[in-house]
């Protein structure tokens, strides 16, 4: 099991008078191929942690699928929130990820007193910290990308059940040897980001799809 009492001890030392409540952001799929990106926001109790809880890219899939459930059932206030594909084909991923975060932070039924962000900075809150590895770091935002992750793959897991060529299950849409290979042959799904593809399907083609699809 992994030892989270750093990432717990980390969170606990700014919590003082002013600090009450702590939230943790993090996102999980700004590098696939298909599929959305997903933020995940989450305020937890500090009277005791979770034991496990990391990095969600660090822990097995059957150990996240145990803490998803564990955070979900005694995290004080948690939202999660989506963008997909074709709003990251308009404004790209990096802003779509940050849109999405501001999303996840107003969505909260507690107003944080510090939001901690794994790398990005949002300006959104009086005190806000942007963390590289945050989710190795702090207890707040392991939990959120551990939210984050397993929500993100369940959506995936449900898109393999509509089209099932791409491996979405195994690869959750980044581009695996097996999604290429997929794309090739049969073209590309309504998941698929425009704009991740053009050295796989050819710019052109990606900008006769896109007209296709603002035309729909």
């Amino acid at each position: 099991m992994i030892n989270t009492k750093p990432l717990f001890e980390y969170d606990l030392s700014l919590l003082d008078a002013t600090t009450q409540s702590i939230a943790g952001i993090d996102e999980v799929g700004r590098g696939p191929l298909a599929g959305p990106v997903v933020t995940a926001c989450v305020i937890m109790p500090y009277a005791e942690m979770i034991d496990g809880v990391y990095d969600s890219k660090k822990v097995s899939k059957k150990n996240r699928e145990k803490l998803y459930d564990i955070i979900l059932s005694k995290a004080k206030a948690v939202s999660i929130s989506i963008r997909n594909q074709d709003r990251i084909d308009e404004i790209n991923i990096l802003n779509a990820t940050i849109e999405c975060m501001k999303e996840s932070v107003s969505k909260l039924t507690i107003k944080p007193d510090i939001l901690l962000i794994d790398a990005v900075k949002l300006g959104i809150c009086p005190r806000e910290m942007s963390i590289i590895k945050g989710d190795a770091t702090s207890y707040a935002i392991a939990c959120a990308s551990i939210v984050a992750k397993v929500y993100r793959d369940r959506m995936m897991e449900d898109y393999a059940k509509v089209f099932p060529y791409y491996d979405f299950e195994n690869n959750v849409g980044y581009g695996t040897k097996k999604h290429i290979e997929a794309i090739k042959t049969y073209g590309i799904t309504p998941i698929h980001r425009l704009s991740f593809l053009k050295n796989i399907i050819g710019e052109e083609e990606c900008k006769r799809i896109h007209t296709e699809r603002v035309a729909k």
